[in-house]
């Protein structure tokens, strides 16, 4: 086929409707209609006069005709945009775009950023708050921090370990003082407890220090992340079960302490990126930087315990 008849436009829709195995986010990724992706994929098979995707119940899958095209073409774009990344980057002031979560920007790399800034003030960082796992196609983001529970990898991306996550009860200074002492778990029922999203984290708590099984967290309010339950544990509205990772810096100047030495794995942060061994330069420097201030946190905050009052505990 020539080029000039090229039908990029229907090649565009294919190709995200291909890596996503859905018509719907890639309308969603390329700000355009469902009906519209369909309708260009429609006419690329009818150009091909072959199938690209079967069509089942509520999902796509492709063909052999379609994985094949596929692989083309996302090898073809990803080399077009670094190809454009590169020249739009020549003579333009160094700068990395970073996605991070809502509750990791506000509580822990904001407070770090002018660190980054004091060591290389020629690299100017772009935060992108969101907390969806993104696609590094045509996000713009060079570099994504995020938290899993669960996950060590995701498609398409280069994920490399930062640091592990242990939660334990947090409260202020003036609310622990304000009722009688905290000598064993079952004591926190005199406070309100702040959920994270849900209860269960609680749960795990009480079983992992010792509380009797009929001990449940049934009450306090629900917050949408963590960052939310830690302000409010600032405020005296109520004991969070906070990630200590995050409260790292409110818990070294003592405005939030551990009333137990209990703590429970909490999953991980991770650094992703479409390929973590091809990075611009300003993304390299950010990377090694960020990896450093990781391993600081983790050595504070991690599960090596030293000098525990009521028997120190990690559960997994």
């Amino acid at each position: 086929m020539k080029r000039g008849r090229l039908p990029l436009t229907a090649l565009r829709s294919f190709e995200a409707a291909g890596r996503h195995l859905s018509f719907s986010r890639a309308a969603d990724e390329l700000f355009v209609s469902q009906a519209a992706i369909s309708r260009q994929i429609r006419e690329l098979e009818s150009l091909l006069a072959k199938p690209l995707f079967e069509r089942l119940h509520r999902k796509v899958v492709l063909t052999e005709t379609g994985t094949r095209l596929l692989d083309q073409l996302t090898t073809s774009f990803d080399a077009i945009d670094r190809r454009l990344d590169e020249i739009m980057a020549v003579g333009a002031p160094d700068t990395v775009k970073v996605s991070v979560e809502p509750s990791l920007a506000a509580c822990w790399l904001i407070p770090r950023l002018e660190m980054f800034r004091r060591l290389y003030p020629d690299i100017d960082v772009l935060i992108d708050v969101d907390p969806r796992i993104i696609d590094f196609h045509g996000h713009g983001a060079e570099l994504a921090i995020r938290y899993s529970a669960r996950n060590t990898s995701w498609p398409d991306t280069d994920a490399e370990l930062l640091a592990e996550v242990f939660d334990t009860p947090v409260l202020s200074p003036t609310l622990l003082q304000s009722g009688t002492a905290l000598s064993a778990p079952e004591d926190l029922r005199q406070h309100v407890l702040l959920h994270e999203e849900t209860r269960h984290y609680w749960d795990r708590w009480f079983k992992a220090a010792g509380a009797p099984e009929s001990f449940v967290a049934a009450r306090g309010p629900l917050l949408a992340d963590m960052a939310l339950v830690l302000q409010a544990a600032l405020r005296g509205h109520g004991v969070a079960l906070g990630c200590m990772l995050l409260a790292e810096d409110d818990l070294a100047s003592g405005a939030l302490v551990t009333p137990f030495e209990t703590r429970i794995a909490a999953g991980a942060y991770w650094l992703a990126s479409r390929d973590l061994k091809a990075l611009s330069e300003p993304a390299s420097r950010f990377a090694e930087w960020i990896r450093a201030e990781f391993r600081k946190s983790a050595a504070a905050t991690g599960p090596k315990i030293a000098g525990a009052a009521r028997g120190s505990k990690i559960i997994a």
